[in-house]
């Protein structure tokens, strides 16, 4: 069955305004139909159905792109094995989504729409599939990991040292899903903030955010000592090739860990490109990491740090919207960008960055997944 990516891209179009109705009967449909799968899931579905849309969204708008979606739905198979996602469950899942997808593009509905979403079904599925099924007896489905270090910066915000227990692989810009002994089956994305190292630690920079149970768990409930469960690492933000380019890179509050990953690679690397590293956040007291910046800096001259604050009157710093200040600083035509935090200023400074001349080739993004 051939796959037939504009049938699918129409017929999502009429669904993806009604997302959460959509994702509500899809689990609804699953767990009637499979009521076995129910204990796969967290207790409460909210965030489980925003991730649910956001993954189905990503892969829509990517088929026709297949090394993107091969690469991303590796990814997301070899992720899955954590929840005891097998090979049959597929089906099932497959069922459910296609019954979705009939309800609600029901007005443009036909045989030769649903024809394409099964095919692209089924096509993601073996890749899911043949990845996880690749994955095992290389690497385990989750790695416990000891809380070596927990350092509260703010009232909200802590720094936290993991050690795996086993080696966990990831490239400088990549996240991993995080569950607490608190909180079973409910697991949150978080992006690595250092390059790996030999000690195989990994440092997070987590923001309880309210409502948030295993983000107010790490930040207000833990302590050196205890004991986490992590995923594999996840994420396409990883350093550019383009290695003779200068680099630009846009952190929006906690959005500052994965490119101080890609920083401290970049400067190990032994590449001496100028770094521009814009640090926003709403007030001075938010900045968490300033110190440890200006180490970094101290120990590579071509390191600027700029701090931008937006929501403090008498600051006598560069005040704005990291989006604007972007947009005003300079020219960024030639650099390689990086770009990660609230996913509003991530549209927007990807946005001013075109219109500045750069080509969207060469702007890595990603939203803070830790954060709404």
């Amino acid at each position: 069955m051939l796959l037939n990516p504009r049938l699918v891209k129409e017929s999502f179009a009429f669904i993806e305004p009604a997302a959460v109705p959509a994702a509500t009967y899809f689990y609804g449909r699953l767990f009637a139909e499979s009521p076995h799968l129910r204990g796969m899931f967290p207790p409460a579905m909210d965030v489980q159905r925003d991730r649910l849309f956001s993954a189905l969204t990503r892969i829509v708008w990517s088929v026709d792109s297949p090394a993107t979606l091969a690469s991303y739905l590796g990814q997301l198979g070899r992720d899955h094995r954590k929840y005891g996602v097998l090979a049959e469950h597929y089906s099932a899942v497959g069922n459910a989504l296609i019954a979705t997808a009939r309800r609600f593009a029901a007005e443009i509905w036909s045989t030769e729409m649903e024809a394409a979403w099964v095919a692209a079904y089924r096509a993601a599925a073996d890749l899911m599939i043949e990845a996880a099924r690749s994955d095992e007896g290389v690497a385990p489905a989750w790695w416990p990991a000891e809380v070596i270090d927990h350092e509260c910066r703010t009232a909200d915000i802590a720094v936290i040292t993991l050690r795996p227990a086993q080696p966990l692989p990831y490239q400088p810009g990549q996240y991993v899903n995080v569950q607490t002994a608190r909180w079973p089956r409910v697991w949150r994305a978080f992006s690595i903030a250092n390059a790996p190292r030999a000690d195989g630690t990994m440092r997070l920079h987590v923001r309880a955010v309210p409502g948030g149970w295993v983000s107010g768990t790490l930040v207000r409930h833990t302590r050196a000592g205890d004991t986490v469960t992590l995923g594999p690492a996840m994420g396409g933000m990883t350093p550019s090739h383009d290695t003779g380019r200068d680099i630009l890179a846009v952190a929006g509050g906690t959005g500052l860990a994965p490119l101080k990953a890609i920083v401290e690679h970049v400067i190990r690397s032994g590449h001496r490109p100028a770094i521009h590293l814009l640090y926003g956040a709403r007030r001075t007291g938010e900045l968490y990491d300033l110190p440890d910046l200006d180490r970094m800096r101290a120990g590579y001259p071509s390191l600027r740090v700029l701090p931008v604050i937006s929501d403090q009157p008498g600051y006598d710093g560069v005040r704005g919207r990291l989006p604007d200040v972007v947009g005003r600083f300079r020219s960024w035509r030639e650099h390689v960008a990086y770009v990660c935090g609230p996913s509003a200023m991530v549209n927007e400074t990807v946005r001013r960055l075109q219109q500045g001349g750069m080509p969207l080739t060469r702007i890595h993004r990603d939203t803070v997944p830790g954060e709404p």
